[in-house]
């Protein structure tokens, strides 16, 4: 079973009305339909400055954005795990989220959905900016994940 730790980084939970529970969750499913047994995956709710400086620092970015993906063999903050393979982490910035849901008319807690998949994506190896395939081959997974998860009951994160 995977297990996801959500943290926060200048926000406090619930952030938004969202809960780490339910952050948790979402994780979870997506894990769960790539199929991440006995994982670690660690996300990450932060707001913009905290985004733009990890973004400045290890992407050359000097601006905020809504999520980065550090697969384990990168995270900037790595540790050790119990027997688990540590898959990365998600950095989300719930200011850019929410921004976003605003301007593609959704509801907030959907547009985490779609950044938590995405994230989870990258962890795994897809990528949108290597070429013109790979970014369809991407928005293709995630589609297919956020269809399931809407038809879906949720997956239960391992207990903490």
């Amino acid at each position: 079973m995977v297990r996801i730790e959500v943290f926060g980084e200048g926000v406090r939970f619930p952030c938004r009305g969202i809960s780490r529970k339910k952050i948790r969750e979402i994780a979870a499913a997506a894990a769960g339909f790539l199929e991440l047994d006995n994982s670690l995956v660690t996300v990450v709710i932060a707001d913009d400055a905290y985004i733009r400086a990890i973004n400045s620092r290890y992407r050359g970015h000097d601006t905020p954005t809504d999520v980065l993906s550090f697969p384990g063999r990168e995270t900037p903050f790595p540790r050790v795990t119990e027997r688990r393979e540590d898959i990365g982490e998600i950095y989300l910035s719930m200011d850019r989220a929410v921004g976003q849901a605003d301007e593609y008319r959704v509801l907030p807690i959907d547009e985490i959905k779609r950044l938590i998949v995405h994230g989870m994506l990258h962890l795994v190896g897809y990528d949108h900016e290597r070429s013109r395939r790979d970014k369809v081959e991407m928005e293709r997974k995630e589609e297919e994940i956020l269809r399931k998860m809407t038809s879906s009951p949720p997956v239960p994160p391992s207990p903490q």
